[in-house]
């Protein structure tokens, strides 16, 4: 078979510890709390306007909106106040302050890409095209979250970056966020908390309501109860943690798309979101929406969510129902197949499943694939994000784990009307961790959650060992024709 070249082009996304965050840094103690307020308000004026200025000095620059930012972690901690007194504006901001810190997002490392089309291709060059690559970035404590870089291809084939801004922003996290009823209570069954008391606060719910309407019934069965159980607290506790993992977030349409960050929100991904396999799904009306399937991690468990945007400003993020919903790397289909939603998954840890759906939040049935066969992917074999429609196929990139636990990039052919059937697969990897990408926190590793094709040229960004992202690119039609070869 004839080796397929891969031209590794040489532009990398490397970690950037300068690039903070503002964070709340608020003691669990109430005690604690009271005590650092009571310091910042036993300062005088004088002294608390020269410490004001010093900090804008020393971390105005770092940060877009600076007093804004301190202002609302001041209103967090602001409950705690003994005085009645109306504090001046440095006086806020210093106590504010006082509960803040500044996180680096990727000090430890930007990895795991996937890259889909950006949904504005204004003001490029003739035959020039943007995308967008999403990117998990890693910092203290191991917590990972979701950054975007913009790369452009132009009519050569050359790839560049367009350029990083050193700020970054969270975004606005809705208040009152919407749900749909019949999912709601579809979760809770999953969980095991559909009962009596679960049917009872949501009994009096239209089909979709808010979460303030959810929190009016819940503290109204907690009335009409009087004495809450233990049990009845739990469930009434897991209700509420599930309305909190289903969120939304906008940033302004001034944010530079380098500077938005997906940070963790809720509870179930306190430790982290990790590998977003981003994927532009045209419905059949012709609408297109961006999906990503990610795992939520709290430091226990994993459990995998979905997001939703149109236009990477407003997102919304949902839990994903059904029996099928569990461990790491399932990747949506770009499009319906015969009417119906389609995943990749890897339910067992080990092998490919493929599973279908009515709906993209609900999959059951998966039936496996692809299983481990050549010795690069003895250990385990995954998806390496979502399906590539071409005309001989779906090509699905994978990664196979082998000895010495190295990861490899490889590649699948699959039937374009029943994805059930393979009609090819590589048995050697497209691509091997080599040279210095062998080293980092992760040795051995290449890794990526997601390409994309461009006329003849698929573009492909990966990992090096858990640490940065580099890009290669490869012909399409020399990739096609070895996976008909294998498939013969």
């Amino acid at each position: 078979m004839k080796k397929i070249l891969i031209n590794r082009c040489g532009l990398q996304f490397l970690p950037d510890s300068s690039r903070v965050l503002i964070r709340p840094f608020i003691p669990s103690s109430t005690q604690r709390i009271i005590q650092i307020i009571g310091r910042g308000l036993a300062m005088s004026e004088a002294a608390a306007e020269h410490e004001v200025a010093t900090i804008m000095r020393d971390f105005g620059s770092r940060h877009i909106e600076i007093e804004r930012l301190l202002l609302e972690i001041f209103k967090q901690v602001e409950p705690h106040l003994f005085s009645d007194s109306p504090l001046t504006h440095a006086r806020q901001l210093l106590i504010g302050a006082l509960f803040t810190g500044e996180y680096a997002l990727e000090s430890a490392a930007l990895f795991n890409p996937s890259i889909v089309l950006h949904p504005d291709q204004g003001g490029l060059h003739s035959n020039s095209v943007r995308f967008i690559m999403s990117l998990r970035a890693t910092g203290e404590g191991h917590i990972s979250s979701i950054e975007f870089r913009t790369v452009v291809i132009d009519a050569k084939g050359v790839i560049e970056a367009e350029p990083v801004t050193r700020f970054v922003t969270a975004p606005e996290i809705h208040p009152n966020p919407s749900y749909n009823l019949d999912s709601f209570t579809i979760k809770l069954h999953e969980m095991g908390f559909e009962n009596e008391y679960t049917a009872a606060v949501m009994e009096v719910l239209d089909g979709t309501f808010t979460l303030e309407e959810l929190d009016d019934s819940l503290r109204n069965f907690s009335h009409r109860a009087h004495i809450v159980t233990r049990e009845e607290q739990r469930t009434l506790e897991c209700v509420r943690w599930l309305a909190e993992s289903n969120y939304e977030l906008s940033f302004e349409p001034s944010t530079a798309m380098s500077e938005r960050i997906l940070f963790p929100v809720s509870i179930n991904e306190s430790n982290g979101i990790e590998d977003a396999r981003f994927v532009r799904f045209i419905d059949d009306d012709g609408t297109a929406t961006y999906y990503a399937t990610y795992t939520a991690y709290n430091g226990r468990v994993t459990l995998p969510q979905l997001l939703e945007t149109c236009d990477f400003l407003n997102f919304r993020i949902l839990t994903l129902n059904g029996s099928a919903v569990e461990n790491k790397g399932m990747a949506l289909f770009p499009r319906r197949i015969n009417g119906r939603y389609a995943m990749l998954s890897r339910q067992d840890d080990e092998n490919l499943f493929l599973m279908y759906s009515d709906n993209p939040h609900y999959w059951n049935n998966p039936k496996k694939l692809i299983a481990p066969r050549y010795p690069w992917e003895m250990v385990k074999l995954g998806n390496c994000g979502s399906p590539i429609e071409t005309e001989a196929g779906w090509l699905v990139l994978t990664h196979g784990v082998g000895a010495m636990r190295q990861y490899c990039i490889g590649a699948a052919l699959l039937d374009l009307e029943d994805p059930s059937k393979v009609i090819g697969r590589l048995p050697d990897p497209l691509i091997r961790p080599e040279g210095n990408e062998r080293e980092g926190y992760v040795p051995n590793v290449v890794y990526t959650c997601g390409a994309m094709l461009h006329k003849k040229t698929l573009i492909l960004p990966y990992a090096m060992s858990d640490v940065a992202t580099a890009v290669s690119t490869l012909c399409i039609d020399e990739l096609l024709a070895a996976l008909l070869e294998s498939g013969s």
